[in-house]
């Protein structure tokens, strides 16, 4: 088991995917320029801060598409909360105008979908396999 589909730890290896989507508040179009680009690199630097691998990201004027990689103690809360919250504080601070237009810049909800390698049809199959052995 090498690769790179797999990470290591002492006593695990690991393939944790998530695809995670938030919203801005109201779904206002705020997410465009000057803030797009400062969001992406903010998104960035607290990712590596707390261990996370952002595999793909893109960015639309009122939501945020992530597919990151984890290790199994990063609960997809805790990573979306960690975003959220760190974005929200620098982006308010940099950007005053998103103050002036919004409560807070995210919606308290998100969507999180696990991605991995394998199908869940796969999975149930290998475990219903095992009876037989």
């Amino acid at each position: 088991m090498n690769g790179k589909r797999w990470k290591r730890s002492a006593t695990t290896v690991y393939n944790i995917g998530y695809h995670l989507i938030w919203c801005s508040k109201y779904r206002r179009k705020v997410l465009v320029s000057e803030v797009a680009e400062r969001l992406k690199e903010l998104l960035l630097q607290k990712a590596r801060g707390i261990g996370v691998e952002i595999v793909q990201m893109e960015v639309m004027p009122d939501h945020v598409h992530l597919f990151v990689k984890t290790d199994p103690t990063n609960s997809p809360h805790f990573i979306v909360h960690q975003l959220k919250a760190y974005t929200s504080r620098v982006l308010r601070k940099e950007f005053p105008f998103l103050k002036s237009r919004l409560p807070s810049l995210w919606t308290r909800s998100y969507y999180c979908e696990s991605v991995g390698h394998i199908s869940e049809e796969t999975i149930r199959k290998y475990i219903e396999d095992q009876k037989g052995k």
